[in-house]
């Protein structure tokens, strides 16, 4: 998590408990000549774009009265959509059982990306049930070598 992205959290995490939604990823970037403050949010049964208008709101006043970022900005509001981030505990947690895609910072057996069935989550490790040509086999990844991880669309 970047160093704004850090100060941004709790100001705005009281705002969307409030409004009853969920944080699930904020990332500050830089594309062209413009930064982007951008924030995922979600609820049980999934956000719309009232829910996302609502939002941006909100956290623009905090963020107007709090004025953490010292460069201009736009603030993009969003659902993390159906290949969410994998990045709390709790979200390893509710991943077990569904499909992810899961990349390294070192490879392991020679590969840096996988994608599979998540089957367990333990304090160090993952588990997942990968498909190789048309065998199923399980692979233990140590969290550490875990550099993003999402839930996948898998056909």
């Amino acid at each position: 998590m970047s160093k704004i992205a850090e100060k941004v959290e709790p100001l705005i995490q009281p705002v969307l408990e409030e409004l009853n939604f969920e944080l699930v990823d904020i990332e500050f970037t830089k594309e062209g000549k413009d930064h982007f403050l951008r924030v995922s949010i979600d609820k049980p049964g999934g956000v719309d774009l009232n829910d996302c208008t609502v939002a941006s709101e909100k956290i623009s006043e905090v963020m107007d009265e709090e004025d953490p970022i010292a460069q201009a900005y736009y603030l993009d509001v969003s659902s993390p959509g159906a290949e969410r981030p994998i990045k709390k505990e709790q979200d390893f947690q509710n991943a077990v059982n569904q499909p992810i895609y899961v990349s390294l910072y070192a490879p392991i057996e020679g590969e840096k990306e996988w994608l599979g069935i998540l089957e367990t989550v333990e304090t160090d490790t993952i588990t997942m049930q990968v498909k190789e040509k048309s065998k199923k086999r399980s692979i233990e990844i140590p969290r550490d070598k875990i550099a993003k991880a999402r839930h996948a669309v898998m056909l």
